[in-house]
């Protein structure tokens, strides 16, 4: 029997069906579907139900399944303490992220690794929408979230917390006569990130733990921060952005941070990865530079009237 066929069959089971693991392995549906076949002829026996919509493990199939997730951990134990001792750090790592995070947070740093891990290749996947790192063969994921997030299967590292503040460009900051009054800004137009409803509110809180809704008009809405970021240097209304996101503009003035008592956000960026059982080195290896790194890229070189704040 084939060893690879047993982790073809696993990949098939995880990932929900044939199609969408021969998309995470890159390889033929026919290839794939031949392979586990082969492995129910050797075995003599059925261990996958295939109907035209779905596949299902079968009584057999299900019990297999768990042994051979098991079999193949320890052969990934056994090639990492390989790998250990002869100090070769390789493979893939495959990483989720919001566009924000690999435009404005990943940009610098993602090169940074692979220059100093020349055997390491990453695929890095920037989507606004949150994947199943399972089914969707992914290593790891970073994040924003306010609260904790609600998958406990997931395995969840805190990197740091970073404040959003309203943004707008100085000519527009001179049509604002709110003093340090959020209520003032009632109405603005507002450049709005992701699908907003029918009404938006900015929801405020200074450093006293006051808060504050502010009703605003949305002039734009969109999951692109680069967009918004250039439509308020343009004049075109008030934007709430991650500090980092904006930085470069602060400091070269085409970008001031409206009420800076305020903030209009400070969530938590976290990684989340599957297990920690049977980590290769170049897993290993990115996580390691990550927690180390990219704390530091969301708040090195922050303006003083933007500072962001890192548990």
């Amino acid at each position: 029997m084939d060893l690879n066929d047993a982790f073809y069959f696993v990949q098939v089971v995880e990932k929900g069906g044939f199609s969408a693991a021969a998309r995470a392995l890159n390889i033929p549906k026919s290839r794939l579907s031949r392979r586990v076949r082969q492995l129910e002829d050797d075995l003599n026996v059925r261990l996958l139900q295939r109907t035209s919509r779905v596949v299902t493990t079968t009584e057999v199939g299900e019990e297999y399944y768990r042994h051979a997730t098991d079999a193949l951990a320890r052969f990934e134990i056994a090639e990492t303490a390989v790998r250990r001792k002869t100090n070769t750090i390789e493979g893939t790592v495959t990483v989720s992220c919001s566009v924000g995070m690999a435009q404005f947070g990943l940009d610098q740093i993602l090169p940074r690794f692979l220059r100093d891990n020349p055997g390491v290749t990453v695929v890095q996947r920037a989507s606004n929408q949150m994947e199943d790192l399972i089914k969707g063969g992914i290593d790891v994921a970073i994040r924003g979230h306010m609260d904790s997030l609600p998958d406990s299967s997931l395995i969840q590292m805190r990197l740091a917390r970073v404040e959003w503040h309203l943004f707008c460009s100085p000519e527009f900051h001179e049509t604002l006569d709110h003093g340090d009054d959020p209520v003032a800004l009632s109405n603005q137009p507002a450049l709005v990130l992701g699908r907003p409803g029918d009404t938006h509110q900015w929801l405020l809180t200074d450093k006293n733990g006051q808060s504050a809704s502010v009703p605003c008009s949305i002039r734009l809405a969109s999951d692109d921060m680069s967009t918004l970021k250039n439509a308020a240097a343009l004049s075109l209304g008030l934007v709430a952005l991650p500090a980092y996101v904006c930085r470069s503009e602060v400091n070269t003035g085409k970008l001031v941070r409206v009420l800076p008592g305020w903030t209009a956000g400070h969530p938590q960026i976290s990684l989340l990865i599957p297990s920690r059982q049977g980590m290769l080195p170049a897993f290993e290896a990115f996580l390691s530079f990550m927690k180390q790194e990219l704390p530091t890229a969301l708040t090195a070189n922050t303006p003083a009237n933007a500072q962001e704040t890192v548990n």
